[in-house]
């Protein structure tokens, strides 16, 4: 039987894995091109010529048809096999299919690269954006584990490309991120792997697995050490004098006379009926919504006088890329914002998807206006500032509470994580995801 196709590939690439053991599942043969040699083959003209973005996995039929990307050239080789079941039984099981595909590649797959970007240091690193990275891909490890717990396979009763090209992601990540004790908790994603990479007619595609001990770390490369200069000859000892008046030792000990500290001007208003660290501790503890909830004990507190609420949006939505990132973005502000803790209390939060995405959300303030607050802050003009009238207007309203119980929606974007300013004594916000 001639080859149905040629696949650009190499051993170790994890969705060329996944190709190959689909064509082998599939009883679809496939020629690999000899002596391939990556970032330098796909580097030529000829190869330039059929893929102009130069990426593998690269598929090129017999029939002179061509395709580039992971997923899509696994699904297309499936299809080749329609009496495989690689893509479920019916044209739900192949959305479900497809559905589980597409989560563990966005949201597993492309973290893993990232942080191992980090670590090796691809990228400059952040403590903040590795914490990030791990936290959502954990997440969603732990929703495919979740579906797992009740069914053998992702999609119906046999194996499906969901569970092949699934598998050979988590090959690569229990290298990488998810170490022994995540695994741990993961025994479900873990047994499905595990039956996978070991088929029969998928052992020799997957190999061997190795499984980190401990997840991928950044080392911060050793510092270069200067010789030490010669010291110096020592200098002949200079003939004491004796001090002429008390005075000099005063001028001596104050040669870099201490900053007054500024007082705050936000300290000088009224006494205000609302205190910021009590509405924090009943956000913290209480449900947000619902009779005896943390927006019922903030309306009945609330002081506007002492007080006031604003819509925070930020203005360069067009350069917000991945939503984790956007996370990480609220998170440094509201740092940028110690100074004035005291003053407020945030909810803020990234809505849309990746590549589409903006940050908006709800700030409680000391005084009537927001710079006074928020200008300790470096970064608090790429933010824009609008009062809201929660007591009379119901759309300001509903955005305030929307924002407080994380479920705003803006033009159809939908909230995807939040942050908040935290509360003084390191009391901590509940999560409301």
């Amino acid at each position: 039987m001639a080859p149905a196709g040629t696949l650009w590939t190499t051993d170790y690439q994890a969705k060329g894995k996944a190709i190959k053991a689909a064509a082998a599942l599939g009883g679809i043969e496939i020629a690999l091109p000899t002596g391939y040699e990556h970032m330098v083959d796909n580097k030529k003209p000829e190869f330039l010529t059929k893929f102009p973005h130069g990426k593998i996995p690269a598929w090129e039929g017999a029939n002179g048809f061509k395709l580039f990307e992971g997923f899509a050239i696994a699904r297309y080789v499936a299809t080749l096999a329609p009496n495989s079941g690689l893509l479920g039984a019916t044209q739900e099981d192949a959305a479900l299919v497809d559905q589980w595909i597409h989560l563990a590649e966005s949201e597993v797959d492309t973290y893993v690269d990232y942080v191992r970007a980090l670590c090796k240091g691809v990228y400059a690193y952040n403590k903040l954006t590795h914490a990030g990275l791990v936290e959502r891909h954990t997440r969603t490890l732990l929703t495919l584990d979740a579906h797992l717990s009740t069914h053998t396979f992702f999609v119906g009763e046999r194996i499906t490309l969901a569970d092949i090209f699934i598998a050979s992601l988590i090959q690569k990540a229990v290298g990488l991120t998810v170490d022994a004790e995540l695994r741990a908790k993961l025994p479900h994603l873990i047994r499905n792997f595990e039956t996978v990479v070991n088929q029969p007619k998928l052992v020799d595609i997957f190999g061997k697995t190795e499984y980190a001990e401990k997840a991928i770390q950044f080392v911060p490369p050793p510092k270069e050490k200067k010789p030490a200069a010669p010291a110096p000859a020592a200098a002949p000892k200079a003939e004491k004098k004796p001090k002429a008046k008390a005075a000099d030792d005063d001028e001596d000990d104050n040669l870099v006379p201490e900053e007054p500290k500024v007082k705050n001007p936000l300290d000088d208003l009224p006494k205000s009926t609302l205190n910021l660290e009590d509405w924090k501790r009943a956000y913290s503890n209480k449900e947000t919504r619902g009779a005896g909830g943390a927006i019922e004990w903030f309306y009945q507190n609330f002081d506007s006088e002492g007080f006031s609420t604003w819509r925070i949006d930020f203005k360069y939505n067009e350069e917000l890329t991945q939503t984790f990132m956007s996370s990480n973005q609220i998170t440094g502000f509201f740092n940028r914002l110690e100074a004035s803790r005291k003053y407020l209390f945030g909810s803020v939060g990234v809505l849309g998807t990746t590549g589409d995405s903006v940050i908006s959300g709800t700030l409680i303030l000391r005084g009537q206006e927001a710079q006074p607050v928020v200008e300790v802050a470096p970064d608090w003009e790429s933010y824009s500032y609008t009062k809201l009238d929660v007591k009379n207007n119901a759309e300001d309203k509903a955005f305030f509470e929307a924002a407080l119980a994380w479920d705003l929606e803006i033009n159809g974007k939908k909230w995807v994580d939040g942050k908040n300013v935290r509360c003084l004594f390191d009391l901590c916000c509940k999560l409301k995801s």
